[in-house]
C-alpha cells in the first residue's frame, strides 16, 4: 500500500516519518519523500490514526489526486535545490513533466490554485530559502553560490535575492536577524 505524505521535505522527514510508522507497527517497504510504500493495507480508522500521529509531527496524509499531484512537484522543487546541486540539466518545465508524466499546463494550474503561487515562483521561493542557508553557513562565495543554484551570474542572484527579501546578500549575511522560513511553510 502506497501513502502519499505532505510536508516531507528533506532526510530528516524521512526519518521522523519512518520512525511513526514502526511506532504505529507498520513495516515501510520504502520510505520517500512525499511517498511511503508499506506492506501492510490499512482500514479507514487505521488511517486516520496513523495521519492523527503524522500530523502532531507537521505532516499529513494526502488523500485526493490533485493534491499528490501537487505535492509531487513541492518535493522535486525541494530535492532539486536541496539535494541535486549539479545534477539539474534541463529546464524546470520539461524535469517536472518528464517525471510526473501529464501536461505541463495542468500541472501549473493545479499547482497555482492549491498554492496561489506559480511553480517558477515557489522555485524561487526555495532557492532563496537555500541561498540563505549558504550564506549563513559562510562556507561559499556568492559565485559559488550562483553556480550551485544554477543562475547565470552572482548579479542575478543578487537581483533576485533583493527582490524577494528586500536585502542584498551582502546585507543579509551583515544582518543580525538573518531569517530563514520554513521549507514545509513557503
Amino acid at each position: 500500500m502506497n501513502l502519499h505524505i505532505k510536508n516531507m521535505v528533506c532526510n530528516r522527514c524521512i526519518m521522523a516519518v519512518e520512525s511513526e510508522l514502526i511506532k504505529f507497527g507498520l513495516q515501510p517497504i520504502s520510505v520517500e519523500l512525499g511517498i511511503v510504500e508499506i506492506s501492510e493495507n490499512l482500514n479507514k480508522e487505521q488511517e486516520q490514526n496513523l495521519n492523527s500521529k503524522l500530523v502532531a509531527l507537521g505532516f499529513e496524509i494526502i488523500d485526493d489526486k490533485k493534491s499528490r499531484v501537487v505535492e509531487k512537484v513541492k518535493n522535486l522543487i525541494t530535492d532539486l535545490v536541496y539535494f541535486k546541486d549539479n545534477e539539474f540539466k534541463t529546464n524546470l518545465s520539461d524535469y517536472i513533466v518528464s517525471t510526473i508524466g501529464q501536461d505541463y499546463s495542468y500541472i501549473s494550474n493545479l499547482f497555482s490554485q492549491q498554492e496561489n503561487a506559480t511553480i517558477e515562483q515557489y522555485y524561487i521561493l526555495q532557492k532563496i530559502e537555500r541561498v540563505k542557508e549558504l550564506i549563513i553557513y559562510d562556507e561559499l562565495t556568492l559565485n559559488e553560490i550562483a553556480h550551485q543554484l544554477h543562475y547565470s551570474s552572482p548579479s542575478h542572484l543578487s537581483k533576485q535575492f533583493k527582490k524577494s527579501t528586500g536585502l542584498t546578500p551582502t546585507a543579509f549575511k551583515n544582518s543580525k536577524q538573518q531569517k530563514r522560513q520554513s521549507i514545509e511553510n513557503l
